[in-house]
């Protein structure tokens, strides 16, 4: 308990120090605030010489002089509201943009291993939705709170200063009204965050459907889609009803003991009136303040569910922001330099949650050759490759490149060595200039158009109407399998990594699509260390050593003719694919 206590005041100063950088336009906007509050405290306060110097001693010169005050106050209430407004907002959204960029840099860092376990959706209604509420909270309730402190706080002194005693009446019912506000104010809270996760599933629902929509109508699952998604919002607006339930709850409360405040006021005041010991004038300027006052006292309360809500999105934000990656930087990093590397794997064991999925791997890859695995699916061929750029971190043993051991290395140059081109090729919503400088974005257009040339790119790049400059859609949806595939070759050429890791880079393409994005391979993999792995293995021949991996072992390794002439088990799959004809 008393760490969670510690996380979620640790959270509040986070927040604080959000707010505390703006302290300069914050002065600005008290100041503005203040003079609110002093402009609606004069209000009450004109009331008095009002009732008794104009209306009852009719007296000429106030009649004259309290017009022009009350311009003059309404018009200095305007220019606060003005500055505190303008200001005020433009803290909050400056505090909710660093903080919506904190939360998607502290994502970006984070390891595969957290996006394998969170839903996209649901990340994105982090940085979206929830980030959203906290800035209704650091917008609106915290300018209200302020705004709304002042002019209690001005109010107050009128009231006071026209009759104390008359004051401890007014004030009797806040201490009964912050147990009610309280207690409505943690349910708040509490329904919040439930609704905020019903809102992370939608989201991620949305995602999943909108992404796979093909999949959706290819099987004729729009019905089903249709009543997931209504059952989503139909509990989405269950938790939002209660919320308002909730929230709606805290002003007839406050009226209700506002109301009681009131008529305590009026007995005590009329029956001072009555018998001569306080003039009209000084009740009704003391009605006008218990007026006015009970009003920013009901904002308050009402900012109090605000807050409540902004909190809990605050700790759903925090969870991620707090989440400590297990790939760490050496303290003192080596600076991996740019040449062709040598990889050694050294014993390595790597187990993926209570899964043992890679043992006893040994390894020694030269600078410049070409390493194949094979094997059967979920032998460990992919766990294998993502173990050099540090996607994950193995459990036992070291890979080593040029004698530096990867975990020795900053990430950052560990990384700068590495291209991959994986099986499914990830292409962002931009032109086709835009997705091959990925690979290096400071390269210029002739080492572009180089690059997509020895990809085997050009010709169709060329043919569209914009060339270079034509937008390929979201992932890539206006090109082929293989225009897609030759675009993320030509991001790797242009990145010129000295290793280069391939995931079954050609399994998806059709056989025209296949020889051509091989011919690019080929060029690609010309002068570096290479690490392929292979579902067809008439793809392999070229490779200087081929290691076939079951259950996360290297059961033999060699060359194909090597492997086809004393392997079992290579036959076996070399015999799948190609029948009995097994010669190399």
């Amino acid at each position: 308990m008393k760490k969670y206590l510690f996380k979620l005041n640790s959270r509040h100063r986070e927040l604080l120090k959000l707010v505390k950088d703006q302290w300069g336009k914050l002065a600005m906007a008290m100041v503005c605030m203040l003079v609110m509050a002093g402009a609606s405290s004069a209000v009450p306060f004109l009331i008095k010489p009002v009732v008794d110097d104009i209306f009852i001693n009719k007296d000429v010169t106030m009649l004259r002089l309290i017009p022009l005050a009350v311009i003059i106050v309404y018009f200095l209430q305007g220019v606060g509201m003005y500055g505190q407004e303008c200001l005020m907002h433009y803290v909050g959204q400056n505090i909710i943009r660093r903080l919506r960029n904190q939360l998607y840099e502290k994502i970006s860092d984070l390891p595969i291993s957290f996006f394998q376990k969170e839903k996209t959706g649901v990340l994105m209604s982090r940085i979206t939705n929830d980030v959203n509420i906290i800035k209704s909270m650091v917008s609106s309730a915290i300018t209200g709170t302020l705004r709304d402190f002042f002019t209690i706080i001005g109010l107050t002194c009128v009231i006071f200063y026209r009759d104390w005693k008359m004051a401890l009446f007014a004030f009797v019912v806040l201490p009964v009204a912050f147990f009610p506000i309280v207690a409505i104010g943690k349910r708040v809270r509490k329904v919040t965050t439930g609704t905020q996760e019903a809102m992370a599933d939608l989201t991620a629902m949305l995602h999943e459907t909108f992404a796979g929509n093909k999949i959706v109508k290819a099987f004729g699952m729009e019905p089903y889609e249709k009543k997931r998604f209504h059952d989503k919002t139909l509990k989405l607006f269950k938790l939002e009803m209660k919320t308002i339930r909730s929230k709606a709850l805290s002003s007839p409360v406050m009226e209700f003991l506002g109301g009681i405040g009131v008529a305590l006021v009026i007995w005590y005041g009329g029956f001072k009136v009555i018998s001569g010991e306080s003039t009209p004038g000084t009740f009704f300027s003391f009605i006008a303040a218990v007026l006015l006052l009970y009003g920013p006292v009901k904002k308050l309360s009402k900012l109090n569910n605000v807050i409540q809500q902004g909190l809990a999105g605050a700790d759903r934000v925090f969870e991620v922001m707090e989440t400590q990656s297990d790939i760490k930087e050496a303290l003192d990093p080596v600076q991996l330099k740019r040449c062709p590397h040598r990889v050694i794997f050294n014993n390595v064991y790597f187990k993926y949650e209570d899964l043992m999925v890679l043992k006893k791997i040994n390894l020694d890859v030269q600078p410049g050759k070409i390493l194949a695995l094979v094997g059967m699916s979920g032998g460990g061929k992919t766990s294998l490759v993502n173990l050099i750029p540090r996607f994950f971190d193995i459990n036992q043993g070291n890979i080593i490149i040029d004698g530096v051991d990867i975990r020795d290395a900053s990430l950052k140059s560990l990384r700068d060595q590495i291209a991959i081109v994986t099986q499914e090729p990830i292409l962002f919503n931009d032109t086709v200039r835009g997705n091959i400088a990925y690979g290096n974005p400071k390269a210029g257009n002739k080492e572009i158009e180089r690059a997509a040339g020895a990809a085997y790119a050009l010709d169709f790049i060329k043919e569209f109407p914009e060339g270079f400059d034509t937008n390929i859609g979201e992932l890539g949806g206006r090109l082929s399998g293989g225009e897609k595939q030759r675009i993320c070759i030509a991001r790797a050429l242009l990145k010129d990594a000295p290793i280069l890791i391939l995931d079954e880079a050609t399994s998806a393409l059709d056989t025209q699509a296949e020889t051509l994005v091989q011919k690019a391979l080929e060029n690609l993999m010309q002068g570096r260390t290479t690490f392929v792995i292979a579902h067809r293995l008439s793809t392999i021949g070229y490779a200087d050593r081929i290691i076939v991996l079951k259950n996360g072992e290297i059961i033999v390794q060699g060359t194909q003719a090597e492997l086809l002439a004393m392997d079992a088990h290579y036959a076996k799959l070399h015999k799948m694919q190609f029948g009995n004809d097994i010669k190399p």
